[in-house]
């Protein structure tokens, strides 16, 4: 009975967590890039359109 209070109690120590460590981002690529800056550009575009459907009524 002792014995298992005794590994029972030591049951903590071994549940512990490991150290975290924080993921690294990676680069983008010049597609990636090139694809976001057209759609960014695309989105300019089409937000100035619906403001100017919605400045004539």
């Amino acid at each position: 009975m002792r014995l298992a209070l005794f590994l029972l109690s030591l049951m903590p120590a071994v549940a512990q967590a490991g150290v975290f460590d924080r993921p690294v981002p990676q680069a983008q690529s010049a597609t990636a890039e090139f694809w976001f800056a057209s759609s960014a550009i695309l989105f300019c575009l089409a937000l100035y359109a619906v403001h100017r459907l919605v400045a004539r009524r």
